[in-house]
């Protein structure tokens, strides 16, 4: 028998590969998050994570404990909404950035409205930027999303990754020519990043294609129009890291709420983050 609350504390770390985040996300403290690994670790008989001074990683053992962990989990949560006798209802308008269109996002919301029937779930897929729009304007209720930039940290952190230049196989980007890119519209966040980290860099560019769609940015990439700024986990078939180019660093993702959010939007947001892990997977369907 494996403590649900020591899978949840194991999760939360495979999903920020952070300790210290993993403890912040929790509400406990870093001591409690190690001791719950430790004894997880001792109660399977295999180390989970690798770690030293500077990262933290799953081993072949933890990544298998993942699907198990989050399916112990998922049947406490349908044992205990039904033994509760309480039904949610009402309507949740949940935005979520074009970064999940491809992943198995779809899973998650199809087990919510499962376990929720009587809730109306409005989906809207926008740029990470106009989401944050949408939520300050009070137009959303729940948004899963890109965080701005370094020093925000508004919502709860869902994964932590880096961005990297991807493009298509055998593309190759010549030093002295402008980089072309392939950028969503402003107010992209990812778009942002690449045009600064260009510009600081005193790289020359050009914009080689916009769209509004991760599937048309998909598209022009593919047909080797340029390189793309995009999440390393979240890299679509077809496409592959491209070197020779600066630096993008650091992204999150995280869950933001509305001033005043439901129990529904609660519900969902605890939904999505007890599958973070499947987020960082992109969907084979």
């Amino acid at each position: 028998m494996y403590d649900p609350v020591q899978l949840r504390t194991f999760l939360t770390v495979a999903q920020t590969l952070s300790f210290t985040q993993a403890a912040g996300r929790l509400g406990v403290g870093q001591s409690t998050v190690s001791q719950h690994v430790r004894r997880l670790e001792e109660a399977t008989g295999r180390p989970l994570f690798v770690r030293d001074t500077h990262s933290v990683g799953l081993t072949e053992d933890g990544e298998a404990l993942l699907g198990f962990a989050r399916t112990i989990l998922e049947a406490n949560e349908r044992a205990a909404a039904f033994f509760a006798g309480t039904r949610l209802r009402g309507r949740l308008r949940f935005g979520a950035s074009e970064d999940f269109v491809l992943t198995r996002l779809p899973e998650i919301l199809e087990g919510f409205r499962h376990e929720h029937p009587e809730v109306d779930l409005e989906l809207s897929v926008e740029l990470s930027g106009t989401l944050h729009e949408r939520l300050d304007a009070g137009r959303l209720d729940l948004v899963l999303a890109k965080r701005r930039g370094p020093g925000d940290e508004r919502g709860r952190l869902v994964w932590r990754d880096r961005l990297v230049w991807i493009g298509a196989e055998g593309l190759r980007v010549d030093p002295e020519r402008p980089v072309p890119l392939i950028v969503f519209p402003p107010p992209g966040i990812t778009r942002a990043r690449a045009l600064e980290v260009l510009e600081r860099e005193g790289r020359g560019l050009r914009i080689a294609c916009t769209s509004g769609s991760l599937s048309g940015l998909i598209a022009a990439a593919r047909a080797g129009l340029g390189v793309m700024a995009h999440a390393r986990g979240l890299i679509p078939p077809g496409l592959v890291r491209v070197g020779g180019l600066p630096e993008l660093g650091p992204v999150e993702f995280a869950l933001l709420r509305g001033p005043r959010p439901s129990a529904a939007a609660e519900a969902l947001a605890a939904a999505v983050l007890s599958g973070a892990d499947r987020l960082s997977r992109t969907s084979t369907a």
